[in-house]
């Protein structure tokens, strides 16, 4: 929208704020907490769950990403000396930072309060 021009493909891609990694893994296990308990196993499950997924969104993929990017600049050095080179690009936006991961699990915390159902 910064450019005047909107891109749905936006909406089925990796990365960017907030995390939607985030936000489901918090949500799930907020709503496993909320149902089955804060001192459950199921929430313990959960929570470890999230706590991976989080960690993996911010860090690993994160860390792709950026491998990703210099790995393209590699390759546009090398195409514009050998033009017959294919010209395949990485994807580098894979992981998220850590206040788009944050932001995810607030959202994900917000949206399992506010549809849990009233006991």
């Amino acid at each position: 929208m910064r450019h005047g021009k909107v891109n749905f493909r936006t909406l089925t891609e990796t990365g960017g704020m907030p995390s939607a990694h985030s936000a489901l893994v918090t949500s799930l296990a907020t709503g496993v907490g909320q149902t089955a308990g804060w001192a459950s196993g199921d929430f313990a499950v959960a929570f470890c769950f999230a706590i991976i997924v989080m960690y993996d969104a911010a860090g690993v993929r994160q860390a792709a990403g950026n491998q990703a990017r210099i790995l393209n600049q590699i390759v546009e050095e090398l195409f514009r000396e050998h033009p017959t080179l294919n010209e395949d690009r990485l994807k580098e936006l894979l992981g998220h930072t850590p206040i788009q991961v944050i932001a995810g699990s607030i959202l994900g915390v917000a949206v399992s309060w506010i549809a849990a159902p009233a006991y």
